[in-house]
């Protein structure tokens, strides 16, 4: 009997190793950084798995633009989910470590701003860059606490603002856009990396407005009120789509997506550059799949030369811009 138990335990120890031997002979592609970039990124992962039946494993964060390019630039991840190109002290931390990337634009985005399905008062369902200001910009912390204090034709009612937090490329092209500087905001609000969190505190409240990336205000359809844009060029109000995305005149809260990899990774893990190539072959599907907006099919084909090339650098000169098309991007040269 009591062999049988040692016998039992060693069978058992066998197994244990074994299958840690299996876990850690299976390669693993860690990637991070945008929530916005994270459905499209999850969804790829998901397809590139089953094509891979288990061979390779992809973990998919969601640390924010900002937190992404920490792990990044440290050497942790392969693959950096961006809702805005790399910024100056980004690039100088990937250079400082020797880091270097390729820059691949995956999709388009409509920044949404949105408001508590009950919410009556805004006329046509339509907000101006100016209004945006007058709630977000930093001298509104503490003072504009009210709608009416915006816009006098609306409620005195509280102001409850949720956006993204400070690690967010959300919070930055939108503080860019809208305030003009990028990460000038106020601090009194809601803010958190979890888009869900920033839906919710809408959902729950009447007086709330937030901001997140398009797929998000897709997927809570019914539960909160996307409000059109107007945009300053036409003067006219504009909902965020597909359509007025591509057409541009969904502006200035339409913006590229994208995601960094680590060329390292891609040229010594065989897994990594594959799964890349899966990534930008099946985009546009994944994409539509999730409720964002895919690139023109040109634009992956130019991107998937980028990276067959392995064409370092950034288009970017570690500064935020507004309002740039893809295409502008991709035919821009590499800076390093």
């Amino acid at each position: 009997m009591r062999y049988q138990k040692l016998l039992g335990v060693f069978f058992a120890v066998i197994g244990f190793f074994s299958v840690m031997s299996l876990a850690y002979g299976q390669p693993i592609i860690k990637i991070d950084g945008s929530s916005t970039v994270f459905p499209i990124t999850e969804g790829i992962a998901e397809e590139f798995q089953k094509a891979k039946k288990g061979a390779v494993k992809v973990t998919v964060g969601i640390s924010g633009t900002g937190g992404g390019f920490k792990k990044f630039c440290r050497g942790e991840t392969d693959i950096s989910d961006a809702s805005r190109p790399i910024l100056k002290k980004e690039m100088d931390a990937c250079k400082e470590a020797g880091i270097t990337y390729i820059e691949l634009p995956v999709a388009y985005d409509a920044l949404s701003v949105f408001v508590n399905v009950k919410n009556n008062w805004i006329k046509n369902d339509c907000i101006t860059v100016e209004q945006l200001k007058k709630m977000w910009e930093p001298e509104a912390q503490g003072k504009i606490t009210k709608w009416n204090q915006v816009d006098p034709s609306w409620p005195d009612r509280p102001l409850r603002l949720a956006g993204p937090g400070a690690d967010s490329g959300t919070f930055d092209y939108f503080t860019e856009a809208v305030v003009g500087k990028a990460k000038a905001s106020r601090g009194d609000y809601v803010a958190s990396e979890d888009d869900n969190v920033i839906m919710n505190a809408v959902i729950r409240d009447l007086g709330g407005l937030g901001y997140v990336g398009l797929t998000y205000v897709v997927e809570n359809k019914g539960k909160v009120k996307p409000l059109a844009v107007l945009n300053p060029k036409t003067g006219k109000c504009v909902m965020p789509s597909e359509k007025t995305v591509m057409d541009g005149t969904y502006n200035p809260l339409s913006r590229p997506l994208f995601i960094y990899v680590n060329e390292k990774s891609a040229k010594e893990k065989p897994e990594v550059k594959e799964f890349v190539e899966f990534y930008l072959k099946n985009a546009s599907k994944i994409t539509k799949q999730v409720g964002g907006i895919p690139l023109p099919a040109k634009a992956y084909q130019m991107a998937l030369e980028r990276f067959k090339k392995m064409q370092k650098g950034t288009v970017f000169g570690g500064e935020p811009e507004v309002g740039l098309t893809v295409e502008e991007l991709l035919n821009r040269e590499t800076k390093h």
